[in-house]
């Protein structure tokens, strides 16, 4: 069903969107900055620890990030042990990033089940309706964001 939405509608979910936005990304660097990292370096190691091992091209094709850039992502990931390079057991010339998920739990595991748990206070307070409405719009709306990042990193080659 497509519903047509008023100006006030588009206003105020629009406005919402843009606050979830901002309350994330500064709540994911802090989160990062007490761990002493940077925001985008800790949504990486993410990235890394949801994909495990992978080389520095499929890390760099999975974010949009050049290799120059991933190189010095690692450096600095490894220079905190939270991820190692090492030679792939059949072809040496590829190195391979692998995420150290214990150190990474050790130093943020804490902070995300604090989170976690009130999160799940929070959903706990909705109906099994209300919960599949926001499970539907949060993947509706991923894909929209993928959509818009994908045209973005592939008109720019």
């Amino acid at each position: 069903m497509i519903k047509n939405l008023n100006e006030q509608q588009i206003q105020t979910i629009g406005d919402l969107g843009k606050r979830f936005s901002d309350s994330t990304i500064l709540m994911h660097e802090a989160i990062a900055r007490k761990a002493g990292l940077t925001g985008t370096d800790h949504k990486y190691l993410g990235f890394l620890i949801k994909n495990g091992a992978m080389t520095a091209g499929e890390l760099s094709k999975l974010t949009g990030l050049t290799t120059g850039a991933i190189t010095g992502l690692v450096d600095r990931l490894e220079k905190k042990k939270l991820a190692k390079r090492q030679f792939d057991k059949d072809d040496r010339r590829k190195i391979i990033i692998v995420p150290n998920t214990e150190n990474a739990f050790k130093l943020l595991g804490a902070t995300f089940s604090d989170l976690q748990g009130k999160i799940v206070n929070l959903l706990s307070t909705r109906s099994d309706n209300e919960l599949k409405i926001i499970e539907n719009y949060l993947l509706s709306t991923i894909d929209v964001m993928d959509e818009v990042t994908n045209n973005i990193n592939h008109s720019k080659k």
